[in-house]
């Protein structure tokens, strides 16, 4: 039933439907990031609060439905106003065709969160108007529940995270493959051990490229069976401290394995 309403969500976005952008993201089978094609990923959102009568960019999210925006619980604090800026690619740019700021009706914390360790590190915003999905902005589809994707699946990050590490925010919307890395191999001592749960994901970790700093809240992009970009995890760590280093992959909360819980609070707000 609630897999039933997360469907239903995503089904009245209309004739846009969920994960297949006008726009085709460029992807290649190829490590390192780089710029991605002007809204190829137009689920990506820009998660900014007000700060000296500016807007500053925190994290990334992943639209969901028409509605609905998946980010990391990490990036929310009650003490801060907050925007949702949909269709973005240039963060420098205040205004871009095709792009939108949104104000949230409401913030959802997972209610068993763990601060310190990460765990349940996922948060739900209602915008306060619903988004008419176009060719710059429409929502991603979501996994099948409880799915566990294999070793080696191509995934996609995407994010304005820092190029390198203590380095600058990229000015345009990046993205860049990471590979998936099995919880059996992940969870190995010299990896990230016993900090990795079956609720997350890990993707990356071979040195070269990584997620970073702000991709926190992002998406894991993974193509569905039917050709269509499904949400499969939320960046959560591993991308602050550790940006391209060997056997520390990026680490994703796995949405797969909260699809209840994000249908009942779709279904109740």
């Amino acid at each position: 039933m609630m897999r039933f309403v997360v469907l239903l969500a995503i089904l009245t976005v209309g004739a846009y439907g969920c994960g297949l952008p006008t726009y085709p993201p460029v992807v290649k089978r190829v490590v390192g990031g780089e710029d991605v094609r002007p809204h190829s990923w137009p689920w990506q959102i820009s998660l900014q609060y007000s700060s000296g009568g500016n807007w500053h960019h925190i994290c990334g999210g992943t639209l969901i439905s028409n509605e609905w925006v998946l980010t990391a619980a990490y990036c929310i604090s009650s003490s801060r106003t907050y925007r949702v800026y949909l269709g973005k690619h240039n963060l420098k740019k205040e205004k871009e065709e095709g792009s939108l700021a949104i104000a949230p009706a409401k913030i959802i914390d997972y209610e068993n969160r763990n601060s310190i360790f990460l765990r349940n590190d996922i948060a739900l915003i209602k915008l306060e108007n619903p988004i008419t999905p176009s060719d710059t902005i429409m929502p991603a589809c979501m996994p099948a529940d409880g799915v566990i994707l294999p070793h080696n699946e191509p995934c996609y990050v995407t994010g304005w995270g820092s190029l390198y590490t203590n380095g600058p925010i990229a000015d345009n919307l990046q993205q860049a493959l990471l590979p998936v890395v099995d919880y059996e191999t992940c969870s190995k001592s010299d990896w990230w051990g016993s900090q990795v749960t079956r609720n997350m994901i890990c993707a990356g970790g071979d040195g070269i490229v990584s997620g970073c700093n702000e991709d926190y809240g992002g998406p894991l992009n993974c193509k569905g069976d039917d050709g269509a970009w499904e949400v499969h995890g939320i960046v959560s760590f591993g991308s602050g401290i550790y940006c391209n280093y060997a056997k520390k992959p990026t680490v994703f909360i796995r949405v797969s394995a909260y699809i209840d819980w994000i249908s009942k609070n779709m279904a109740t707000y």
